[in-house]
């Protein structure tokens, strides 16, 4: 007896949708490997890989692309679903862009304090946003809405570390090494990425060990997170809300692979702000917290290598652009509502530029 599958997805309507998709990364051109100007002496290049640049304007167009296609080629979006998705904005934004590119309804359930930029992004997309109170509600309040409306609950914090192919097919680690191909450190030190999910680090360190590359990866972490904790192996209770938005977590997530990680830094979150300031004094560079996040560990670990008279190549992201944090970063009135003194951050990064120590 032959039994055929009443209830799946329309068959053509999800390769019409899997083309729709594939042609969106053909229509987009990899992202720049920006030279962060340090000082010629210390025999070091600094990379920045501008994910901003985007369609969507952040390193997640990349994981929610990822996440599309899993979910089509899986049967799990269909032609009337509605996607879900719990996230801190910038991952929402993307996944709007997705959803709108295939006709299918997309709810973002988001922290109330997630930044007003991003919250038109989704709409203008065509997502509809639900505020919870705390980050830590969006899990449960997306799966149950999902479960409500007949949709599907995207869960980028489970997926986004197997939905992602790790051992090539451009992904964000295959670009990088392919760009400093002709640089006069092709393979760098170290990288240095935060943890939101915990997908680009897992894609990252996996591909360097899968290349057999003695470059080593670095995670970042704001205040307030989990990652951290997790990593060393010890309990944690988050306090309240993360100020970086796009980073950190209450709790470590699945996608989080601790076992690719070589070195995780701890970063103080006006670090991070005075940090993407100086970046665009600097260089016109406008940038979000967490590339500021990431900049802070980069001066740490070019301040370990002048140390020890080591010479090379360190490659960080820029993970979105500043004009989504016109109101909270990039604000006075923002930094001063939130506690932070950014001046002895400003001095640590000035006197590191001057002396290579921070």
């Amino acid at each position: 007896m032959v039994v055929e599958r009443a209830d799946g997805a329309d068959r053509a309507w999800v390769d019409e949708a899997v083309r729709r998709v594939e042609a969106d990364a053909n229509r987009s051109a990899d992202t720049h490997l920006h030279v962060l100007p340090v000082p010629a002496e210390w025999g070091i290049d600094v990379y920045l890989k501008d994910e901003s640049v985007h369609p969507t304007g952040s390193l997640k167009h990349r994981l929610a692309r990822s996440l599309f296609l899993h979910a089509l080629v899986s049967g799990w979006i269909g032609p009337h679903t509605t996607v879900v998705e719990a996230s801190s904005g910038s991952t929402a934004v993307s996944e709007a862009y997705f959803a709108q590119l295939i006709g299918v309804p997309f709810v973002a359930v988001l922290p109330r304090s997630t930044s007003p930029e991003k919250i038109a992004l989704i709409e203008r997309y065509g997502g509809r946003c639900h505020a919870v109170e705390r980050g830590a509600e969006m899990y449960a309040r997306a799966e149950e809405l999902a479960a409500e409306c007949g949709g599907h609950y995207l869960d980028q914090f489970t997926y986004a570390e197997r939905a992602t192919d790790w051992r090539g097919n451009n992904n964000i680690a295959e670009s990088v090494v392919a760009q400093l191909g002709l640089e006069r450190y092709p393979v760098p030190e170290w990288i240095v990425v935060g943890a939101g999910t915990g997908g680009t680090s897992a894609t990252i360190g996996r591909y360097l060990r899968y290349r057999r590359m003695p470059t080593r990866l670095a995670v970042v972490d704001p205040e307030n997170s989990a990652f951290l904790p997790g990593w060393r192996g010890e309990p944690f209770e988050a306090v309240g809300p993360g100020r970086i938005e796009g980073i950190g977590r209450p709790r470590t997530e699945p996608s989080f692979v601790p076992g690719v990680i070589d070195l995780m830094l701890a970063v103080p979150d006006a670090a991070s702000i005075a940090a993407i300031r100086h970046l665009h004094a600097r260089t016109g560079r406008f940038a979000g917290g967490s590339t500021g996040t990431n900049l802070w560990g980069v001066y740490t670990l070019v301040a370990r290598m002048l140390a020890e008279g080591r010479r090379g190549s360190v490659v960080t992201l820029i993970c979105d652009g500043g004009e989504r944090y016109r109101h909270s970063y990039y604000d006075d009135g923002w930094v001063a509502a939130q506690h932070l003194d950014l001046a002895p951050y400003r001095e640590r990064i000035e006197r590191f530029w001057e002396s290579g120590v921070l």
